[in-house]
This record gives C-alpha cells, sequence and structure tokens, in this order.
C-alpha cells in the first residue's frame, strides 16, 4: 500500500463517519458549515472565497442550510448591505454529532495498530504538517512510489 492508497482510506472512513450522520449534508454544506464555525459572522463574500465558488452559488447553499434550521443570515448592524452568517444550534448539534462520529471512526481504526505504528503514525503526520506550515512545495510529479 502507498501513500495514495492510505490517504484514500483515510478519506473514505472521514466521508463515511459523516455520511452515517442522522442529517446527511453534501461535502459542499459540510465545507460552509465548518467556514461558518471557525469565523462566526462571516459574511457571505467570504464563504464564497472560502468555499472557492461564486457568489450566487453560495448564496444557494446558505438558502439550503438556512432552509434546514442549520444556518441563519442577518444584516450586519452597520453596513446594511452586508449579510453575516451564523450557525444556529441545530447547526452546532450537527456539526458535533459528525465530529463525534469521526472521531470514533478514527479511534476503532487506530486501535487496530500497535503502540509503535501508533507512535510512528503520529511522528509521521507532525512531520506531514510541520512540512506544509513551512511552505514546502509539494515534489514534483513522475513517478516516484511515494512509500
Amino acid at each position: 500500500m502507498d501513500i495514495a492508497d492510505a490517504v484514500e482510506s483515510l478519506t473514505n472512513l472521514w466521508s463515511l463517519a459523516a455520511q452515517q450522520a442522522t442529517l446527511r449534508l453534501s461535502l459542499h454544506q459540510l465545507g460552509a458549515l465548518r467556514a461558518v464555525e471557525s469565523s462566526p459572522g462571516l459574511n457571505l463574500t467570504a464563504l464564497a472565497e472560502r468555499l472557492e465558488t461564486g457568489l450566487p452559488t453560495a448564496s444557494r447553499l446558505c438558502d439550503r442550510l438556512e432552509a434546514a434550521g442549520l444556518l441563519e443570515r442577518t444584516l450586519h448592524p452597520e453596513r446594511r448591505r452586508e449579510v453575516r452568517l451564523a450557525l444556529t444550534p441545530h447547526g452546532r448539534n450537527v456539526l458535533g454529532e459528525i465530529a463525534e462520529r469521526r472521531t470514533q471512526a478514527l479511534a476503532t481504526a487506530l486501535a487496530a495498530l500497535g503502540p509503535a505504528e501508533r507512535a510512528a503514525l503520529r511522528r509521521g503526520l507532525r512531520a506531514f504538517v510541520a512540512a506544509q506550515d513551512a511552505g514546502t512545495p509539494p515534489p514534483a510529479t513522475g513517478g516516484g512510489d511515494m512509500e
């Protein structure tokens, strides 16, 4: 198994855990809720930028999330043309349930590893995050086996 297979396996685990939640959300809906969770009061333009989508698409996405009771829009108190986004209590509960399901799925997978394997994985992931934080460019593609 190479790194690409491992990443694919982890991605599947992560997605399946989210899809097993009481309320199933698309990846875009989940991404929007996570963005609003991390930046309360985010405006629609900033959300569209974070999701790398157009403003009309972000607005329709928010329409659906608002209709489901997960998101609320309010006018900015000083800039009436600016719409601020916030999670509703139901939206926070849904994200909490998804996070719990993901944590459980990951814990189950990690429990199958021995202590030395978990320690090696922890070291490897820390090094990976540090390299990404340092802005290390990805390696050139060209047939490396990535093992």
